[in-house]
């Protein structure tokens, strides 16, 4: 009988080891639309810190941007809301009348609640200028009826423009959303809204990191963020974003591109509010630093878990090359999806979950997401380029380490992509929602937004 016991509880951990790393199902693969290029410095993608599709229930939303031809930039641009049915994805509504420069994210609230922020131009026939931030308020039970525009409040009479670099955030559990949006280079406009009561309950301002090490000092404004929103609690982490502040490089760089400005990604900054209604922002916190040898930074996600923990993952290059040979010539590349745990606004651990080095793996690490199972597993969806063009799944363990990614089977890989993450106020899911641009001929993105369905369990 022991013997028995024993091959049976063997057979049930290798059972449990053979599903563990059991590789991901891809269900549905399909396109949702194409876009032509604005010419007006952003895309489909460029409000990547937030997300353009969300799960309600069985139903998928997305966002999209379409470019018109009779318009020109900045404000050459409107929002789209497409639904995916049982035929396929259905284009649900258009912009009759705003102008805008960037895409519209997507958030969900109980209910079926659809939300969608949009910033449209004041000024339609002027190149630049002056925008006021709405947030649309649509059924999801019926997207193409009429939707109700909510105004949000503000700290005074903000100055916002086409330039948005907004973050739009919602927490399902408590109802509430979160809208940031920039002002020049001083500062983040912010404020929180309470949907079960209805009302705007608390707005501020978020004032940027000071340079004090640079050749100037100055504010060091922070774009690209990803935020969360649990209850009252905001948590913020963007890359630094300025003309290149260090004349050295910047008389360099004018040199090979002929420019006068070139700007820095390459500080990551994480800030957190425990209550929006009560608090100030927290001492902004360096997560990760490329400025020594002019390297590059961009955020990926976060995920606050139910302890309060947050998880960020991100993409770190360590050097400008064509800098190398002049001002660090002994330093040596490399590309990262790296990842950070903090706890109570302090860093507990850091380290790379894929490294290509000089030397090393030339298998590229691109963007990453998180996604967050109905059982509280984390996983990380990413892309890989280099000698291979594909999508990748890892799963972070508790004890701090993770599983061997398992290649995603997808026939066309996803290089830059949103996914339906509860940060939008999507619900854990085992299906893995993504929409995105996908890798066209010689590993390049086409102009076609795709969606896939994968499922992780």
């Amino acid at each position: 009988m022991r013997t028995l016991a024993l091959l049976l509880g063997i057979a049930a951990l290798v059972t449990h080891a053979e599903t563990q790393n059991m590789p991901p199902t891809v269900e549905v693969e399909e396109d949702v639309y194409t876009f032509t290029p604005a010419g007006n410095g952003a895309g489909p993608m460029w409000c990547h810190g937030s997300t353009c599709l969300v799960r309600i229930g069985d139903d998928v939303f997305a966002s999209g941007l379409e470019t018109l031809p009779d318009a020109k930039p900045l404000n050459n641009c409107r929002w789209t809301l497409y639904k995916r049915g049982t035929a396929g994805w259905e284009l649900q509504q258009t912009d009759k009348s705003g102008r805008t420069r960037e895409p519209c994210p997507l958030a969900t609230l109980p209910n079926g609640k659809l939300m969608l922020s949009t910033n449209p131009t004041l000024v339609p026939g002027q190149r630049a200028g002056p925008a006021r931030p709405e947030i649309l308020q649509f059924s999801a039970s019926d997207a193409k009826a009429a939707y109700q525009t909510l105004m949000p409040e503000w700290d005074g009479t903000p100055q916002f423009t086409e330039h948005s670099y907004r973050s739009f955030a919602a927490d399902a559990e408590s109802q509430s959303l979160i809208l940031l949006q920039n002002i020049g280079y001083t500062h983040a406009e912010w404020t929180l809204r309470d949907e079960a009561r209805g009302q705007w309950i608390a707005h501020g301002k978020l004032a940027w990191p000071n340079g004090t090490e640079y050749d100037k000092p100055q504010p060091i404004r922070v774009c690209y963020p990803n935020v969360a929103l649990k209850g009252k609690a905001a948590h913020f982490c963007g890359v630094s974003d300025i003309v290149e502040p260090y004349q050295k490089w910047r008389d360099a760089k004018r040199k090979i591109t002929g420019r006068e400005w070139d700007y820095d990604f390459r500080r990551l900054f994480y800030t957190w509010c425990p209550d929006l209604t009560a608090d100030k922002f927290e001492p902004w916190v360096e997560v990760a630093s490329r400025d020594k040898t002019c390297g590059w930074i961009m955020p990926g996600d976060m995920w606050v878990a139910p302890n309060g923990d947050v998880h960020l993952i991100w993409n770190e290059k360590a050097l400008d090359e064509r800098l190398r040979a002049e001002f660090y010539p002994n330093e040596k590349q490399s590309s990262a999806l790296n990842y950070a745990l903090l706890r109570a606004g302090k860093v507990v651990s850091k380290r790379s979950l894929v490294l290509a080095e000089e030397g090393g793996s030339k298998e590229i690490p691109g963007r990453g997401r998180f996604h967050v199972t109905p059982d509280g597993r984390l996983f990380v969806f990413f892309y890989v380029g280099g000698l291979v063009s594909e999508n990748r799944l890892m799963e972070l363990l508790p004890d701090g380490t993770n599983t061997p990614a398992v290649r995603v089977p997808l026939k066309h890989a996803f290089m830059e992509f949103f996914t339906a993450t509860v940060r939008a106020g999507s619900a854990p899911s085992f299906l893995l929602d993504v929409l995105g641009q996908r890798s066209g001929a010689s590993n390049t993105m086409s102009n076609t937004m795709s969606y896939a369905r994968v499922r992780v369990k």
